[in-house]
Formats: C-alpha cells, structure tokens, sequence
C-alpha cells in the first residue's frame, strides 16, 4: 500500500493537456492499492463552488484559492488529493503549495505543447478563440506561467497516462 504522503497531487497544464485524464486514472489506480483518493476538477468547481467568477486574473487567482482550500479540507481529512487545474500563475500555485508540510504537495506539470492541445481540443475551445469568438484563453492570448520547479513533468505526447500513474505511484513509494 503506497505510503501517505503527499496527500495532494496539483496537476496543472494547458486547457487540453491531459489533466483530467491523468488525475482520474492517478485517483483509480489509489483507490486500487487501498487508498481514498478523489479528483478535485476545474470544470466541475467551474459549475458550483466557482460559477460566479469569470477568467480575469483576479477571478482565476480566487478560483486557485477556493480549490487549494478544498483540497486542504480533504486532505486533512485523509484523502489523496487528485487536483487538476489549468493554474496558470506560479504564484496562485505557490500559494496553494504554502498550505500544506513539506512532503504533502507534488506538482505535476504536463508540457504537452499548445499545437497537441489545440489538435484535441475537447470543448472546442482553442477552435473559437482562433474564430476570435473567445479571448483570453490559456496558451494562445492568455498567460501560462511554466512551473519553476514541479516535482514531475510530463508530455503527454510522449509518454502515456498508464506510465505516468506508474511513475507517480513508484514516487509515493517508500525506498529501503
């Protein structure tokens, strides 16, 4: 059984890099070891918790806030953490980082490049702001920071998610 920490994964990328893709097979395959682990998703706190803000920097800054507090809440309360978020700004980042111990947070950042995103594009996004229907988005007219120093980093075109919850996974692992 994998050991405790960390307690929350922060998995953060382009709109389309694989995030939620990632983060629920990370949380099946914890579970499938005997964990409790559950996915905190940006769409769905997009639909409830945050569905009163909007995409400016204030309002993704608060939206970090209410989900690194979420996570916070559900971690104290022993449950893995699966967290995935587009998270553009280190330092919205950081500030979720600074709310847990040294050990309990492990960023993972998925590289994939803004040509793979587009090239999936699932909701149609990077179509409609190309279409100048949407503005601001992530990757294309909109800031992403690149994390400084993530614990893991991923391209998801290079590797696939099945590798990358086995290389998570050996990560929680203790050595002898």
């Amino acid at each position: 059984m994998p050991c405790s920490n960390p307690l929350v994964y922060w998995i953060t990328g382009l709109p389309a890099a694989g995030k939620t893709t990632l983060a629920g097979a990370l949380a099946d395959a914890l579970n499938q070891a005997g964990g409790r682990a559950c996915v905190l998703d940006g769409d769905e706190l997009r639909k409830g918790l945050c569905s009163d803000l909007g995409l400016s920097a204030a309002d993704r800054a608060e939206n970090i806030r209410r989900a690194g507090e979420v996570a916070r809440l559900m971690a104290r309360n022993g449950l893995t953490v699966v967290c995935a978020f587009v998270s553009p700004f280190e330092a919205d980042r950081q500030r979720v980082r600074a709310l847990f111990a040294p050990g309990e947070f492990h960023e993972v950042h998925l590289s994939t490049s803004v040509e793979e995103c587009a090239r999936r594009d699932p909701k149609g996004l990077y179509a409609r702001a190309r279409a100048g229907l949407i503005t601001g988005l992530t990757g294309l007219d909109g800031t992403y920071e690149v994390p400084r120093a993530p614990e893991s980093q991923y391209d998801t075109q290079a590797i696939a998610v099945a590798a990358m919850v086995q290389q998570l996974l050996a990560a929680r692992t203790p050595q002898s």
